[in-house]
């Protein structure tokens, strides 16, 4: 038995698949989804929702929203994804690298917060690439 992901920003449906197991990045941290998980309701960070159908894999970047889970269907309500492309993992840490850099070279409150929100992204991009 399979549970039915959808995953929607404002602009458009971005899957509409079934999987056997769900990875969903949770503010509290990662929230793994069965079938016959009980209703759940979660706010989405910023981070790397998994997918896996029998030897298949899929991962995609979330930039925070919400998740409902109930009878064997999860819909993803987020603000703006991210699609793997390709998987590059030297330049995806090299990027983490500079991302942390930048996060300890920062001055102003609003710097930081930037360069913490890029941080988040970036870490998302190589966790992504490592589950692929």
């Amino acid at each position: 038995m399979t549970v039915k992901i959808i995953v929607i920003t404002p602009e458009r449906i971005v899957w509409n698949t079934t999987a056997d197991t769900v990875g969903l990045p949770g503010v509290t941290g990662k929230v793994g989804i069965l079938t016959n998980h009980r209703p759940l309701i979660t706010a989405i960070d910023v981070g790397v929702l998994t997918l896996k159908l029998g030897d298949t894999k899929k991962a995609l970047i979330l930039f925070g929203g919400f998740a409902q889970v109930e009878d064997n269907a999860i819909t993803v309500l987020v603000n703006d994804v991210e699609e793997i492309k390709e998987i590059d993992l030297p330049t995806a840490t090299m990027a983490v690298t500079i991302a942390t850099e930048q996060v300890e070279q920062t001055q102003t409150v609003k710097e930081k917060i930037q360069a913490l929100q890029n941080l988040k992204k970036v870490t998302a991009r190589a966790q992504a690439m490592t589950f692929l």
